[in-house]
């Protein structure tokens, strides 16, 4: 994975907490759990063996990418966000031209996104049709129900 992701510095600590936790914790777990297994008698028959062996390859999986993830990741400052246009960070509200809904939603990096929370990715159908549109433009978004159409209403952080 070489492409940078932005975060918050927020977001970044809890990645480098979930990444420490994943090596002091799950991982001398999960060689337990392989120790514990391996004693229980004939390796080639031994389903919680094999089961063990597994859990820690997905562990070990997760941890090289989140490491991956942390090492390309870039911090973004909210103060250092131009409001002028939709960008990372920025909270734009849009109004749905079909059914005249208004909604605000925050522009977030993939690791960010909630949208319960109203926080998209920016790599998303609507996040890639909003970036870089001004206040007063009309997106045009192509998503997998078809293309709708946003007026961009307000722009803030």
């Amino acid at each position: 994975m070489s492409d940078t992701m932005y975060v918050t510095k927020e977001t970044l600590e809890k990645m480098r907490e979930e990444l420490q936790r994943m090596k002091s914790v799950d991982r001398p777990a999960a060689a337990r759990a392989i120790a514990e297994a391996r004693e229980k008698g004939d390796l080639k028959e031994n389903a919680e063996y094999d089961a063990a062996k597994e859990h820690q390859g997905i562990l070990e999986a997760k941890m090289a990418l989140l490491e991956s993830q942390i090492a390309t990741a870039r911090i973004v400052d909210a103060a250092n966000v131009d409001t002028s246009k939709a960008n990372l960070l920025t909270k734009v509200t849009i109004t749905n031209l079909a059914n005249k809904k208004s909604m605000t939603y925050q522009l977030v990096g993939e690791k960010e996104a909630d949208l319960k929370a109203g926080k998209i990715s920016i790599n998303s159908p609507i996040g890639k049709g909003l970036l870089g549109k001004t206040k007063g433009e009309i997106a045009e978004v192509q998503t997998p129900a078809g293309l709708i159409k946003f007026s961009i209403d307000n722009i803030t952080i």
